[in-house]
């Protein structure tokens, strides 16, 4: 999940997301910053880098939505998301 989660932020630019992007040549990253990301989804700038990092992969169905909405995912990727954050079964 991490990695997804990190490929599919670097792919959204601030403009597509809907945020005030500065003028060209003035961003250090590309796509969103891990900030810009938590405030569109409405959840802690700690708690979504956990996730990112996979030091954390308990995240509510809701939160997936809300991760799911801020990053434009289609319905295929917003499944995909929720498919990686299920619990793996113990051998």
């Amino acid at each position: 999940m991490a990695e997804f989660l990190r490929s599919a932020r670097t792919r959204l630019t601030p403009r597509e997301a809907g945020l005030d992007a500065p003028g060209p040549g003035r961003r250090r990253v590309s796509g969103l910053r891990r900030e810009e990301l938590a405030q569109l989804a409405g959840v802690s700038v700690d708690y979504y880098t956990r996730l990112e990092q996979g030091r954390s992969r308990s995240a509510s169905p809701e939160v997936l939505d809300a991760l799911a909405t801020a990053l434009h995912l289609n319905d295929a990727e917003r499944n995909h998301l929720h498919t990686l954050a299920r619990p793996r079964p113990r051998p």
